[in-house]
């Protein structure tokens, strides 16, 4: 690959560079994180890959409706391994019974 001969182009080039290694970094997080909180979905575990989702969003490294989907998908893990309390809203009420109407003939 030829080097850049223009000053600005050489100096685009670095920054290219720089970029292209944070990215990588914040990308294999992203993807150790998510691995954790899905084989594991504690509490601890998909807040810290919620809070890497955002990042890599805000980056545009990951598509911002991808990231949703993924948080949604881990909130759904979550809510599934904890178990729901029982209140006295959850438990099943009396069915009311509506009165059914005469038919007459006309």
């Amino acid at each position: 690959m030829p080097m850049p001969v223009i000053k600005s182009a050489k100096k685009k080039l670095k920054k290219d560079r720089k970029r292209e290694t944070a990215n990588k970094s914040l990308r294999n997080l992203f993807k150790k994180t998510l691995k954790l909180a899905e084989k594991s979905p504690t509490e601890a575990n998909v807040r810290k890959a919620v809070k890497v989702i955002d990042k890599t969003a805000k980056k545009n490294i990951i598509h911002s409706n991808k990231a949703a989907r993924l948080k949604s998908k881990l909130a759904k893990l979550l809510a599934a391994k904890s178990p729901k309390p029982k209140t006295a809203e959850n438990a099943k009420k009396p069915q009311k019974t509506k009165p059914q109407k005469s038919k007459s003939k006309k």
